[in-house]
């Protein structure tokens, strides 16, 4: 399955946040995506992901999605969106309620997920008690609950502190070794994009256009920092973007 977006552009009122993006996520592919702050990177991912509809373009999905898969596209929020009433694997099960399955298959799916983030033992607590890591864990478990052909990831890592965004760095890539999901990696850290991204689209303030993509073959399992492919890729990136990220941090300045 494949997600596409093809001269895509997208306003508010007066404001021009995108304009004429083409964008192809293919099977099994993880897309990063960043940018100067302000440049659309979360407005995209909302376009993609059905939340929203273009001013002009248009979103579509081409293909079938892999066997098993309840729900083509998912979510993985920043800000791990958890009900606070429910628990670690109520949280879990929420987006198999309206389908038809039995307490059996769902409880066995619940279970699935738990156990491919390491939350086996964890069923039973409820987000209050969780650190940052387990509770972003228990949203990426929601999301593999209904293996979606493709994950929609909105700076999933940036509200954890370094150590923790590295463990579940080193998740996001086991997972993917396992099951080869696509995803679209909305970040603002260029480390996270280059350990991550097979490609990363780097979009110019707004109205985001895309200025650059870097392609990255190195398979994900031998990316580690300071890795020669990773450091220029990030010198590439970082080159393409810095004068722009001033810019746009001295608009929203302004703006405020």
């Amino acid at each position: 399955m494949e997600l596409i977006a093809e001269k895509v552009r997208q306003t508010y009122g007066s404001l021009d946040v995108l304009d004429d993006v083409d964008l192809v996520i293919g099977s099994g592919e993880i897309v990063a995506v960043l940018g100067p702050s302000g440049c659309g990177k979360s407005t995209l991912l909302r376009l993609l992901g059905g939340l929203e509809r273009p001013t002009s373009g248009r979103v579509l999905l081409s293909g079938a999605a892999p066997a098993g898969s309840l729900n083509p596209l998912t979510y993985v929020f920043q800000d791990f969106a958890l009900v606070p009433w429910r628990s670690v694997a109520e949280n879990v099960a929420l987006p198999l309620e309206h389908l038809a399955m039995t307490a059996a298959e769902r409880a066995a799916r619940v279970a699935d997920a738990l156990a491919r983030v390491d939350l086996v033992d964890f069923g039973g607590t409820y987000p209050k008690q969780l650190s940052g890591g387990m509770k972003q864990r228990t949203a990426i478990a929601r999301a593999l609950v209904v293996e979606p052909a493709i994950f929609l990831m909105d700076e999933p890592l940036s509200a954890l502190d370094a150590q923790t965004r590295d463990l579940l760095m080193d998740d996001l890539k086991r997972l993917w070794t396992e099951t080869r999901f696509a995803a679209v990696y909305v970040t603002h850290n260029v480390a996270e994009a280059v350990q991550l991204g097979h490609r990363i689209v780097v979009l110019s303030r707004r109205p985001g256009r895309i200025r650059d993509v870097v392609a990255i073959d190195l398979p994900l399992a031998e990316r580690h920092e300071g890795h020669p492919d990773l450091v220029a890729a990030s010198r590439r990136i970082w080159a393409s973007i810095r004068d722009e990220a001033a810019i746009a941090e001295r608009e929203l300045i302004d703006v405020a």
